[in-house]
C-alpha cells in the first residue's frame, strides 16, 4: 500500500512564524502514523514517522521542515530540544 502524501502548508504561512532572531518553535510527534506540518493558532505542530531513536526524529524533522519552508536542509540548525518534543530551530538567511 503506497503511503499517504505529506500534508504541508504554504510556505509563506510557515515562514511568518519564523520569528525576527530566525528561529521557529515546532512541538514534535515521533513515531506518528503520517508526515504533516501543521499551524495551529499558537503553535507549528510536526508529526513523523521516525522514532524518536538516537536522533532519527531530528533529523526526519529537518528534513520536512526544510521541504516545507521550501529551503535546503542546510539552511535549518537545531538549537534546542534534542531529546525533547519542543524543538527550537534557526533558519539561516539567503
Amino acid at each position: 500500500m503506497a503511503r499517504a502524501p505529506v500534508a504541508l502548508p504554504d510556505a509563506a504561512l510557515l515562514r511568518a512564524r519564523i520569528d525576527d532572531g530566525g528561529r521557529l518553535a515546532v512541538k514534535v510527534t515521533p513515531g506518528a502514523r503520517e508526515e504533516t506540518v501543521t499551524l495551529t493558532d499558537d503553535a507549528v505542530l510536526v508529526k513523523v514517522r521516525a522514532p524518536a531513536d538516537k536522533g532519527a526524529a531530528n533529523d526526519a524533522v529537518i528534513a520536512l521542515l526544510a521541504e516545507a519552508l521550501d529551503l535546503p536542509r542546510s539552511r535549518l540548525t537545531l538549537l534546542r530540544g534534542a531529546t525533547a518534543r519542543q524543538k527550537l530551530f534557526a533558519i539561516a538567511p539567503d
